[in-house]
């Protein structure tokens, strides 16, 4: 895990570096460059970040096993996620930046020259950091963190132009990453605190999820057991000889958590086949010189490392092709190779099957299903999540709920890529793809409009009692956000809920039910891209923007008044970026709706407005 992370700090600072040359650059093809190579850096990142989580989940043993003997324990893995997610949002702003450089690193040397400081400072506290592995001595670097942050109160004017958003929203994320990066040191005092304001004693029931014994954990011992022991006793009763090979295959590569399992199955089965042939024509070529068959592995181990990196293969496939070969090259005086060949496929399919079975008993539904569920439950949430934005204190619950729905969202469409579609109806996997990509993106930009409102009221209270005046105003543009983005999200969360159009909502005509007292649903459902659309969402962004300039131009004659106001013009113009993009990711999700109901639709037009109308007055 220690090594994961020093790969990790490194690849995030060589990231930085890319973005920060990104933004800088003079023209577009080269920030594009730059961009493609961090994107490059991004996916080696994802693999390593897993990595850590995977470690750090099977070395808990070096734990105290009760959680409430180690409160000093911190957990990394939240210090890199929130530090991937500055780089993130680095990453979103830089593909919306229309033209490179961008009038703001053109007029401002100044700006620039302290960007790359501060780009340097930061890669510098990230290496030596090591990501904040428990354990590790920390060595923060002497420069100071004030002096290379004070190039940011230049910025004292909101921007003229929507243009000039996506610099701002970079060099917020510039700044919170900075703020991550460097180490939190956490007293005695703090850590008693912490651990009385969260529990006043402990039951059995956290010492007995302390020690690990959930249902999360007895369910994929519960289904591996009899997996295996299906196999074992129906390979026994095809042959008693060679029955308990059948078993093999079940034991290779076995995950806890939910898979894809026809290809896990397809992968194990092509791979025992690969390497029992691979076997079967080693002992016809060495088969009075033995030695020379044990060194016939050596190539067929170099050729499977291959194969388990391939995505045709996998882990499972490339284990079971080493251990087809193994099996045969490695072994005398067990009669000819070939019966013992087709023995062995025969009883690893018997154990596949088995292992099919006993997987679809406990886990039924199919991906593509439970895929649409997460795509409902997603929806629903970040409606909960857009309808809590607000300047007030606020909870970050329900972004931890949308980000664990999305993340499940996006296993499930990996997994229903996969998965035959037998009788049922094709798995647009396109379709969610792209709808797996705007929430996504939605989810983190949530986020980081909570760190804006969090260094909002960090900075509010330094100010008068007119700050709340202000702050009514920006409330009501975010009240006019949230009523058309949050409405229009609440009624797609609303019509993926279905299964599929019914008959009743199939009819053309919407009839309502006035003494019910429930009026005609509201159109948000307009032509993407509309000049009338276009004006309105502007229209929304211009106020805020005009109202955040309003509360900036009123800071004065306080101490610290410039890293005051660079502060809020950072914030503000981090809020006012996420409303934008928020805003233009909502219509993208709708397309995506539109298309994948009319997908699973064929023969019906598909008309958004009319089928939420109908919904609302059928079911509420």
């Amino acid at each position: 895990a220690k090594k994961s992370c020093k790969q990790l700090a490194e690849n995030s600072s060589e990231r930085l570096k890319l973005f920060v040359k990104a933004l800088c650059a003079q023209d577009k093809a080269a920030a594009s460059g730059f961009i493609s190579q961090a994107k490059l850096l991004n996916a080696a990142a994802n693999k390593l970040v897993q990595s850590i989580k995977r470690f750090q989940g099977s070395m808990k043993w070096e734990k105290l096993p009760f959680k409430f003997l180690r409160p000093y324990y911190m957990n990394s893995g939240e210090n890199l996620q929130e530090m991937e997610m500055a780089l993130r949002g680095m990453e979103i702003a830089l593909e919306s930046i229309p033209s490179f450089p961008g009038s703001l690193m053109v007029d401002d040397g100044e700006l620039k020259d302290g960007l790359l400081r501060l780009e340097d400072h930061i890669s510098c506290t990230i290496r030596q950091s090591k990501c904040l592995v428990p354990g590790d001595s920390i060595t923060v670097p002497e420069s100071n963190a004030e002096d290379v942050t004070k190039f940011f109160q230049s910025l004292q004017t909101m921007p003229q132009s929507h243009q000039d958003l996506p610099t701002f929203f970079f060099l917020f994320c510039m700044k919170l990453l900075h703020s991550k990066s460097l180490p939190e040191p956490r007293t005695k005092k703090s850590v008693l605190e912490n651990g009385k304001s969260k529990q006043n004693g402990f039951s059995f029931k956290e010492v007995w999820s302390s020690c690990g014994l959930d249902s999360r954990r007895v369910k994929p011992a519960l289904k591996f057991s009899l997996s295996l022991g299906c196999a074992v006793l129906f390979g026994l009763k095809y042959s008693k000889p060679n029955g308990f090979w059948s078993g093999l295959p079940v034991a290779i590569s076995f995950a806890a958590a939910r898979e894809a399992t026809f290809k896990v199955a397809n992968m194990k089965a092509q791979g025992t086949v690969l390497g029992t042939v691979y076997g079967v024509i080693g002992c016809f070529l060495f088969e009075r010189f033995l030695p020379i068959r044990f060194l016939s592995l050596l190539p067929w181990f170099i050729f499977t490392s291959f194969l388990r990196q391939s995505k045709m293969y996998g882990q499972a496939g490339g284990i079971s092709a080493v251990i087809g070969a193994l099996l045969i090259l490695g072994r005398k005086n067990f009669g000819p190779p070939s019966e013992f060949a087709i023995a062995r496929i025969i009883e690893t399919f018997i154990g596949l099957s088995c292992s099919i079975g006993v997987e679809l008993l406990f886990q039924p539904k199919r991906a593509s299903t439970l895929a649409k569920i997460e795509l409902s439950k997603s929806l629903g949430t970040l409606h909960e999540c857009i309808d809590n934005l607000s300047l007030q204190p606020n909870h970050v619950e329900s972004h931890k709920k949308l980000k664990f729905h999305v993340n499940q969202l996006g296993k499930f469409i990996g997994e229903a890529e996969v998965e035959p579609n037998f009788w049922f109806l094709p798995f647009h996997s396109a379709c969610h793809g792209k709808l797996f990509g705007s929430l996504s993106k939605m989810s983190d930009l949530l986020l980081f409009g909570t760190h804006a409102i969090r260094f909002l009221q960090q900075e509010s209270q330094k100010l008068e009692t007119s700050w709340k005046e202000t702050v009514n105003k920006l409330d009501g543009d975010l009240k006019l956000f949230k009523g058309s983005v949050g409405s229009l999200i609440k009624c797609l969360g609303n019509i993926t809920s279905i299964p599929m159009l019914d008959k009743g909502l199939q009819k053309d005509g919407i009839s309502y039910d006035i003494e019910m007292g429930k009026p005609p649903c509201p159109n948000f459902f307009r032509v993407p891209d509309s000049e009338e659309d276009e004006d309105e969402l502007n229209k929304v962004l211009s106020s805020f923007l005009q109202h955040s300039k309003e509360a900036v131009d009123m800071i004065h004659g306080i101490e610290g008044e410039k890293e005051i106001k660079s502060q809020m013009v950072l914030s503000l113009c981090a809020m006012g970026y996420c409303i934008k993009v928020l805003i233009a990711e909502t219509r993208m999700i709708e397309e995506g709706i539109r298309e994948l109901v009319q997908w699973e639709n064929p023969s019906t037009p598909v008309n958004l407005h009319e089928i939420s109308c109908k919904i609302r007055a059928q079911y509420s």
